[in-house]
């Protein structure tokens, strides 16, 4: 049974997406707030100069022609969104539509009550003396709050609009990627249930959730390998040890017959003795081959003059081969050092690993070829022969443990010699690879060079 989502709003995409709406809403009120400050200020700015301006026209007639201006200016705001008021310094009226009492010289801001005039409205005034009398003209803020107002509301509904765009946004966002995370999960679970070939959905948008499906999808292709190879190996090794644990068994039975009729018995504890090391070799070879994956030798690591190695390889091999009625060369370019990083030892077993496949597996009269050659940053190594070869579908597998070719069955060996070969090559970052050699099998190892240790 499958693990239940959680929900969307449980989501940590739905939190992360509803954490940014909420950031975006808070610096959309923040900046709103500033840009009211900002046009409070200028509006009071021009509300000032507005005062200032027509306070100056007013002011430059004389007395006469003062009142006069004065009264003309208030019939024209008969509802009073200007304010005129000219008194003597005795505070009398002299002209206009109110009377300003009490008022300050310069700016200022007072609350009207006035016939015809909405209750406590204010107003900014601007008083000063013009030929000893007292000039002051006042503006209504009605306007400029009317307008403040407006942007208020107008920022208010923004505010909330932007809200439920952002929550709504970022639900939809949340959904597609928790989708996705979803399928990621439902993954995961079929794979622990054992479908190994279950595998995350990618949208193909090459964003940061398809990079990493992509190496989880990897990390699966690579485990289930990995359970085929074990699966594999579990057979083969049910398969190949099986032939010679029957023929220990009948040895041994006929040694316990021959033993009660009391027969001489050297010959077949000779071949139980013999078919018992066979046995006991190749689980050497395998457990052999799982410390050298698991990378417990890296420890031995040095750099090492590869050259040296295979030229040692062919002088040890090159009477085995003679003594086989075959030919074994060795080709290393004079008094060059071919350096590599690796261990020494699994190095020699690698190539004495293949040196020996070819031996054993090629005719009398077969030649078989050593060298070693750089090619840019990479040194390679060859191991040719003129023998049969491996067949093009066969070559892959041949690397698998215990996997032997039909025609190698009658051969001795356990079919471990080249899987040990891959494991060391892998073990020192090296590629292998086996090529027709027309006739006959190239087997190429390439390694990342070092530079000559100093």
């Amino acid at each position: 049974m499958k693990d239940k989502p959680p929900s969307l709003l449980r989501s940590t995409p739905f939190r992360l997406a509803l954490t940014f709406a909420f950031l975006f809403v808070l610096a959309f009120i923040l900046s709103g707030a500033v840009v009211y400050q900002l046009m409070s200020a200028d509006l009071a700015r021009r509300l000032d100069q507005s005062i200032k301006e027509t306070y100056s026209v007013v002011a430059l007639t004389d007395r006469e022609d003062l009142i006069a201006s004065v009264d003309n200016n208030a019939n024209l705001n008969p509802d009073k969104d200007q304010l005129f008021s000219l008194t003597d310094p005795g505070g009398n009226h002299l002209a206009g539509n109110f009377t300003a009492s009490g008022l300050p010289d310069g700016f200022s801001m007072f609350a009207a009550r006035l016939p015809g005039v909405p209750p406590d409205r204010m107003y900014r005034a601007y008083t000063g003396e013009v030929g000893g009398d007292s000039l002051t003209v006042a503006f209504s803020l009605a306007e400029t709050d009317e307008l403040k107002t407006i942007v208020l509301m107008s920022f208010g509904w923004g505010t909330l609009f932007i809200t439920g765009l952002a929550i709504a946004g970022g639900a939809l966002l949340a959904s597609r990627v928790q989708r996705r995370l979803d399928g990621i999960a439902a993954t995961m679970v079929d794979v622990s249930h054992g479908r190994l070939d279950a595998r995350i959905p990618l949208t193909g948008n090459g964003d940061d959730i398809d990079a990493v499906s992509t190496q989880v999808n990897a990390a699966l292709d690579r485990l289930s390998a990995l359970v085929d190879g074990m699966r594999e190996v579990s057979a083969n090794i049910a398969h190949d040890l099986k032939t010679p644990l029957n023929r220990l068994q009948m040895i041994l039975e006929q040694a316990a017959d021959k033993t009660v009729s009391g027969e001489n018995v050297t010959g077949e504890l000779a071949d139980a003795r013999a078919e018992s090391r066979q046995i006991n070799e190749t689980f050497d070879a395998l457990l052999r081959i799982a410390q050298i994956e698991a990378g417990a030798r890296k420890a031995r690591f040095v750099d090492l003059d590869v050259g040296a190695v295979v030229g040692t390889i062919g002088d040890v091999y090159a009477d085995v081969a003679e003594d086989d009625g075959k030919s074994l060369a060795t080709e290393i370019v004079p008094d060059t050092k071919w350096y590599l990083h690796g261990d020494r030892d699994l190095l020699m077993q690698m190539l004495a690993n293949l040196v020996e496949n070819a031996l054993r597996h090629c005719p009398p009269g077969t030649a078989i070829e050593l060298s070693v050659t750089r090619r840019d940053d990479r040194i390679l190594v060859h191991v040719r022969d003129n023998g049969p070869g491996i067949p093009a579908g066969e070559r892959e597998k041949v690397f698998q443990r215990l996997y032997r070719l039909d025609s190698s069955r009658t051969t001795p060996g356990s079919g471990l010699g080249l899987s040990l070969v891959k494991a060391v090559a892998d073990l020192h970052g090296a590629t292998i690879a086996l090529e027709d050699n027309d006739p006959g099998l190239a087997v190429i190892v390439s390694f990342p060079a070092v530079r000559s240790p100093v």
